[in-house]
């Protein structure tokens, strides 16, 4: 696998979307009610562009995964039920999506993993995320990559289980 994890640019806003609307509709038939009330929508992504926090794995000149990947960027965060490991600064990983074309593989692991040299290229060693309590496949991911469960965040009005991981300095 000869992927790339890299800053998404503007022209790729519609491949980013068609995986995204992916992703809905596979949370919607997993019974999951995470995505499922407008959010995310090509705004959000148009958002992470100009924000310049919008990251695509790509094979080759294909994208085939997304995930907005903000420093210190998730207002919600402040205010847990439950306790964080850390209070320096963070990375925060939110709508991760793979191309439907490429489930199975491992991609949204690796996409963590590199996110994780992100923040440690950045002089960051805390990654926080958070997700819908059905949405199983992630929950399954985070729990596999060594994240610790910290408590519920409200986000868009709807309770969400928020985790961190803590990297290592080298």
């Amino acid at each position: 696998m000869n992927y790339q994890f890299r800053k998404a640019e503007l022209s790729e806003i519609p491949q980013i979307w068609t995986i995204l609307q992916q992703a809905i509709a596979r949370r919607k038939a997993d019974g999951s009610q995470q995505w499922q009330n407008g959010y995310p929508n090509p705004d959000a992504v148009r958002n992470d562009m100009a924000k310049g926090v919008g990251f695509v794995l790509a094979d080759g000149q294909k994208v085939i995964g997304y995930s907005a990947v903000l420093i210190n960027d998730e207002p919600a965060y402040a205010n847990i039920d439950g306790q964080w490991l850390s209070n320096g600064d963070f990375v925060v990983v939110h709508r991760v999506a793979i191309s439907e074309d490429y489930l199975g593989q491992g991609l949204v692991q690796q996409m963590f993993l590199e996110i994780e040299k992100y923040a440690i290229g950045q002089n960051i060693y805390s990654i926080k995320v958070d997700t819908n309590f059905d949405n199983l496949p992630m929950l399954r991911i985070v729990e596999k990559l060594g994240y610790t469960y910290c408590g519920e965040v409200i986000l868009s009005g709807a309770p969400r289980k928020a985790f961190e991981k803590l990297l290592q300095k080298s």
